[in-house]
């Protein structure tokens, strides 16, 4: 028995933790995993705030509609703030949402994406117009990918 305890000591003894060369591989490794994984992770967060954009561009788009309702027109005097806000910034701060085209009988809603957002090169500038019209002025041609 008191040869065992011995074996078990020296063992013990022996195992005085990781070398440098093992910390440095474990490392590189981690560093590796990062470095692929970031950029994916990057691109599911742009792609996420997108429906912030999207959101305020609805919540201006309803706001117009109400006013051409009660004015028959999206021009109307009376739609100003409170009743239509533009420039609107998004609940999230993501998009600020501006009126680039706006006359009596149509109108045309962009979103244009402000801080970390602005990396968005793939749909850039989300669009929406009065005839329910979506787009994008970014790479992506494909309306689908962005809305």
């Amino acid at each position: 028995m008191a040869s065992m305890n011995r074996k078990v000591r020296r063992h013990i003894v022996r195992m005085r933790g990781i070398t440098l060369l093992e910390l440095m591989i474990v490392v590189t490794i981690v560093g590796i995993l990062a470095a692929l994984a970031f950029p994916s992770y990057r691109a599911q967060v742009i792609r996420t705030h997108r429906a912030d954009g999207m959101a305020a561009l609805m919540q201006v788009a309803q706001q117009l509609e109400r006013c051409y309702t009660r004015f028959s027109a999206y021009n109307h005097a009376n739609c100003v703030a409170p009743n239509v806000t533009i420039p609107f910034t998004s609940s999230d701060g993501h998009y600020i949402v501006t009126a680039t085209a706006r006359t009596a009988s149509a109108f045309t809603l962009d979103a244009t994406p402000q801080g970390g957002q602005a990396d968005d090169t793939e749909c850039a500038v989300l669009r929406l117009k009065s005839d329910g019209v979506e787009g994008s002025q970014g790479a992506d041609t494909d309306t689908n990918g962005c809305w």
